[in-house]
């Protein structure tokens, strides 16, 4: 089987360091949708105007090996305990295919590039290439009292986020608030922990430096790239 992209994902999140290791744990970090030349009809998306999530099927299109593990190291678990790669979420798959859920913002039905969806709450790279949309259905997609295995003993945890007063000052607070939700989920490798170091990210055309100590994270400056 052959997968021809239909889409584009644009996102602020220009690098793999950063992105939200799941779709919802940001859930007003904005991305948009541009379809590739062939899909442009807006034939394609008709009626999705009238559904307010969407599930999207991508590739981890920044993982170049081919992985052949049967077991991965979920960062959830602190990278000390291994479970099997189909029991994970882990971007490291013999097939990179990612599954995500979206909110549909609105639908711009007129641009330079066809109809563009806008969404929130992605956990995709800028430009990672999209294989195909499908409306999420409530009835059928929801599932309540539910086991999650591993995940339900190991809850995600956010840091406090603290910005300087002269980024508090040039920076409006949308775009901070949501900064600020990306980073409180601790961007670091899980086995980093030097409250002297200074690591950077990039996010929306911006370096952003930050230290942690302990449960907070301090921003001490955003250069523009």
């Amino acid at each position: 089987m052959k997968l021809q992209p239909i889409a584009i994902y644009r996102s602020p999140l220009t690098s793999k360091f950063g992105i939200p290791k799941q779709s919802g744990l940001v859930k007003d970090l904005v991305g948009r949708i541009v379809f590739e030349k062939p899909f442009r009809n807006p034939d394609y998306i008709r009626g999705i105007d009238g559904f307010d999530y969407l599930w999207l099927i991508w590739c981890f299109s920044e993982n170049k090996g081919i992985s052949t593990s049967p077991v991965v190291r979920p960062p959830l678990l602190g990278g000390n305990k291994k479970v099997g790669v189909f029991a994970s979420r882990s971007p490291y798959r013999p097939n990179p295919i990612g599954l995500s859920s979206v909110k549909l913002v609105k639908v711009e039905w007129e641009s330079d590039n066809g109809p563009i969806l806008h969404v929130k709450g992605g956990d995709l790279l800028d430009k990672t290439p999209i294989y195909d949309i499908k409306p999420y259905i409530e009835y059928c997609d929801s599932h309540t009292n539910v086991r999650c295995g591993f995940v339900d003993l190991n809850k995600i945890k956010r840091l406090n986020v603290i910005f300087s007063d002269r980024i508090k000052e040039e920076f409006d607070n949308e775009k901070l608030n949501t900064l600020a939700e990306i980073l409180s989920l601790d961007p670091r490798p899980h086995y980093h922990n030097d409250d002297k170091r200074i690591y950077g990210m990039d996010y929306d055309n911006y370096d952003v430096m930050f230290r942690v100590s302990g449960e907070t994270l301090f921003v001490e400056e955003m250069r523009k790239k």
